[in-house]
């Protein structure tokens, strides 16, 4: 019989992997698995588990939120033949469950992960020596995604991370930036910016979603430069909306595979809506097809 590790979350979207573990196992167990179960203990505890116990088994399965994904995909990045990973999004924004066409139904989730999901190769993102799996971001409201409690996003869901913005703009200031990909510098001051490799950032659509390829070693990279004028902020927007790769106003778009960050003081990352570490330089790269991944049809 077929082994699947299955690491979850207790915590992620109010308990609602143990209220339905029951249904969840017994999908398992129908898709034809013998099942171990991880409850993880503290943050980070993804990571080992993944890492550790992963070489035994055929396939990993994690349930919870973008985190407990990411921190899975983190201890299977340290393998070198690392299983098939599945995923049951029960978080609060399940940014990784539209990009990967996955349902919220824990038990539907659970039968695409076990049986009837196709396994994709998807690229993993490295930033310094952190993976990420959907996004890296500094600057205004990165600290929201991991500085909101936990209580305040089960209850309110993806509204407690704009709530939380909200409040921090009186304290936003931007850093001053060098950055250098494919042969090219710029440099400028700038109060946002994302390496992503999604459909949905914080629930919602990506900029430039069409050029998204999960699997083609290209990141999605945009940046906010500080406008001088009400001018650049609405040439951003519209640029946002036209065809092509195009740069507008206070914004920045381009694809790349690597990508360097220089700051003149140590710039503060999320990865994946956690805390990703702080560096003046930080060098971002793709791993293409690193993990294979089970989508929703």
């Amino acid at each position: 019989m077929k082994r699947l590790l299955f690491i979850y979350n207790p915590t992620s979207g109010k308990g609602k992997v143990v209220s339905n573990l029951s249904v969840i196992l017994d999908q398992f167990a129908k898709c034809g698995w013998l099942t171990t179960v991880y409850p993880t203990q503290y943050r980070g505890d993804a990571v080992k588990a993944a890492r550790e116990l992963g070489p035994q088994f055929d396939r990993v399965v994690c349930a919870g939120g973008d985190g407990t994904l990411s921190e899975t995909v983190s201890g299977l990045m340290a393998l070198e033949t690392p299983p098939l990973l599945g995923y049951i999004p029960v978080g609060s924004t399940n940014d990784c469950a539209t990009t990967f066409s996955l349902p919220l139904d824990p038990a539907r989730a659970a039968q695409v992960a076990g049986a009837s999901g196709i396994p994709r190769p998807s690229d993993i993102g490295m930033l310094n020596d952190r993976s990420f799996v959907y996004v890296a971001a500094f600057g205004a409201f990165t600290k929201v995604a991991y500085g909101t409690p936990q209580e305040l996003k089960n209850t309110f869901g993806h509204l407690a991370y704009v709530l939380e913005g909200i409040a921090s703009l009186p304290n936003i200031s931007p850093y001053h930036l060098r950055v250098e990909h494919d042969g090219e510098v710029i440099e400028d001051d700038f109060y946002f910016g994302m390496v992503t490799n999604a459909l949905s950032i914080g629930g919602i659509k990506a900029p430039k979603r069409e050029h998204v390829v999960l699997d083609d070693g290209l990141f999605e990279v945009n940046l906010v430069k500080k406008p001088v004028s009400l001018l650049d902020v609405a040439d951003g927007f519209q640029s946002l909306l036209a065809p092509g790769l195009v740069s507008g106003g206070a914004l920045v778009h381009f694809q790349s595979s690597h990508i360097t960050f220089t700051c003149d003081r140590p710039l503060p990352w999320t990865v994946d809506g956690e805390y990703g570490g702080e560096a003046t330089e930080n060098q971002v790269h793709c791993c293409q097809q690193a993990l294979s991944i089970v989508h929703g049809v």
